[in-house]
This record gives structure tokens, sequence and C-alpha cells, in this order.
């Protein structure tokens, strides 16, 4: 996740990303989401996405259905995090 953080941000630390910049680093993910086809880098990314509210459709994102659970999983852990 750091690794993705520089790449895409300049930074490793979620808290000190510029604001202007979010939106020329989710564009430069999406593309490389559809792009990838390692499923766990594609999974990686998805899921940075997701929580910067940027995550494509799991549909979209995802060819296999295994994939999609693991996502929804994601979703509902995360969810449940935010609850407590």
């Amino acid at each position: 996740m750091h690794d993705m953080l520089r790449r895409y941000f300049g930074t490793d630390d979620l808290a000190q990303i510029d604001p202007a910049i979010v939106p020329a680093g989710t564009e430069r993910m999406l593309v490389d989401l559809g792009l990838e086809t390692d499923p766990g880098r594609k999974f990686a990314l998805w899921s940075l996405l997701y929580m910067l509210g940027a995550a494509p459709d799991l549909d979209v994102a995802f060819e296999e259905e295994s994939e999609r659970e693991a996502a929804r999983n994601l979703m509902d852990m995360l969810a449940a995090s935010e609850q407590k």
C-alpha cells in the first residue's frame, strides 16, 4: 500500500497527500487498474481506489466472481470498522 501511495501521490502517508494531486493520481490508478493482469495487484489497486472513493463498480473491475466476492468482503470489513 505504501508503494502505491508513493507511486501515485508522492508520499506514503495518506494524511499528507496534497488534495490538488488526488484527481491526477486516481486517474493514473484507474488506467493502471484497467491494464493490470495480475489479480493481486489489481485487487490492491481497486482497494486503494475504494478507500479514496474512486473505485469502479465490481462488475467493471473484476471478471471473476471470486474476485468480486473478495472485494465485497473488504467493503463489509471497512464498513464494520467505521461503525465501531
